[in-house]
């Protein structure tokens, strides 16, 4: 099919386009949903869980039972530990 007068073309390929893009981002996002239920049903791995173990007893000073452990991934988490770091230094020491 060739441009219309005014050098567009067709609403009928154009809408041919958005429906075969629509129809490729709608497997994309099928395939990533997949992804991330297969990730969430792999859980945490007993390596993580012994290295946390590890770390609360190192910190503690005791064995210390680990009961839950949650992936946590975006830019929250790492704001918040930034949040924390930053929090802790004093810039204005009175003597």
């Amino acid at each position: 099919m060739s441009p219309d007068a005014s050098g567009r073309p067709p609403i009928e390929q154009t809408l041919a386009e958005l429906v075969d893009a629509v129809r490729a981002l709608t497997e994309r996002v099928s395939h990533l949903e997949q992804s991330v239920h297969e990730q969430e049903a792999a859980g945490v791995p007993e390596e993580v869980v012994l290295a946390i173990s590890a770390a609360l007893a190192a910190y503690l000073g005791h064995r210390a039972k680990v009961k839950q452990v949650h992936y946590r991934t975006g830019a929250a988490y790492a704001q918040q530990g930034r949040a924390v770091v930053q929090g802790r230094h004093d810039t204005h020491v009175t003597r």
